[in-house]
This record gives C-alpha cells, structure tokens and sequence, in this order.
C-alpha cells in the first residue's frame, strides 16, 4: 500500500513531476560553531533562492536535511518550492558513519515511495559536508562499504566535501569520488554550484549523463582534499 504522504510533503497528484532527490548531510558537531555554521545557514536560504528561480527544478528537485551529531531529520524530502532552511545549532560529536547509514535509509525508502506512488525519478544524491573526524567507534567503515555497493549498483551518488579541520584520508576511504575541500567558507558558492547541478538534472532525460562544471576550476569553491 503506498505510504500517505505528510501535510507539507509532496501531493504527487497535483505533482506528478520526476523526482531529483537529494540529501544534505550536514555536520552540526560543536566545531561548527562560530562562522563556519553562521556562513552555512546563511547559505542554505540561498540555496532555496536558488532552485526557485528555476520553475522546473522548484517542481522535481526534493530536499531533506539529515545532521549529526546527534543524527537528526531536520527535513523530510520535499520539493524545492516547499523547503524551508532550518536553523542549524552546532551541538555534540560527530557520527558520521551513523549519519550516512541513515541517509542510505532515506533514499531508498523515498525510491520505494516514488515506485508505489508511479513517480518517475533521477538517482538521488547524498550531498556531506563535515569539518572533522568520526567518533571513535562510529560505523564509518561500514557505511563505505555500503555507499561503495551502492555506487556500484547505480542507486545513489555520494559527494564528499571536507571544511576546514576535516580527516581527507578517511573521506577518500569512505567516498568512491575524490572528495572536496572548500576554500575557505565559500558556502556560498557551493550552494550556487549544487543547485545549478541538481537543475541540469531535472532537465535531462532520464538515465543521459550530465556534465557538471568543474569546482576545482579558476572560478569554483573548492580543491582536491
């Protein structure tokens, strides 16, 4: 039976658009504190701004915010034009592992909701930003594992992107792409590149491959962790 749909989610019937989900996994540990997350939520009301300007991304990109630590759903997905950034409070540890484990979660139970529902969709992304390392003992080893199989199995991207004080050499174990590291705190402009992304997407046929602008170039927001 198809799951019912929350008020202030998607009404597939007055929605019946193709899906580009994306989950924003976002580090909200104490070291996020100061500027680094007064610059990332600032970033995310830009981010909105962004994806509605473009009326048909508005319509098929699906949002849902997942943070850590503790591991929490700010958002459940949905549509651009109905996501509303929350404020993001640094607090905690950083349970990374955990964290991407429940991302994993999310993605293939929304697929199953887009199947039951007849919603055509993109493969989703999973989009992490963090500044430090994992708990001792978090299952990040594990949760490489799994986003490896599912790269492999086409089910998902993963993008990896270290801020200042992130472990690169456990983010180059857990992530199948090189990971990112933004310069400085240009969230700002990695926001502008994630939603220009995810609105060529929602504009390709379904399974086309997609070119996207290189970040690393002279004008982007980030380098080679």
């Amino acid at each position: 039976m198809p799951e019912q749909i929350p008020f202030g989610t998607n009404d597939f019937a007055e929605n019946p658009e193709p899906r580009v989900p994306c989950v924003l996994l976002l580090d909200t540990s104490g070291s996020m504190a100061g500027a680094k997350i007064q610059e990332l939520n600032e970033a995310l009301v830009a981010f909105k701004g962004f994806l509605v300007a473009d009326s048909l991304a508005a319509k098929r990109v699906e949002l849902a915010i997942v943070t850590f630590g503790p591991v929490r759903t700010l958002v459940e997905f949905t549509t651009a034009s109905q996501f509303q950034p929350p404020l993001l409070v640094p607090s905690g540890d950083t349970p990374l592992g955990a964290a991407a484990h429940h991302a994993i979660d999310m993605v293939t139970a929304r697929k199953q909701v887009y199947k039951d529902n007849g919603i055509a969709y993109y493969r989703p992304w999973i989009f992490l930003i963090t500044d430090g390392a994992p708990n001792p003992g978090d299952p990040w080893q594990a949760a490489a594992t799994a986003i490896k199989n599912g790269e492999q199995a086409r089910a998902f991207y993963v993008f990896g992107v270290g801020v200042d004080g992130a472990d690169f050499e456990m983010l180059r174990h857990l992530c199948v792409r090189e990971p990112l590291k933004l310069e400085g705190l240009e969230f700002g402009k990695m926001f502008l590149w994630l939603s220009s992304s995810l609105s060529s997407v929602s504009k390709s046929a379904m399974g086309d491959a997609v070119p996207l602008q290189n970040p690393t170039g002279p004008d982007g927001w980030a380098t080679v962790g």
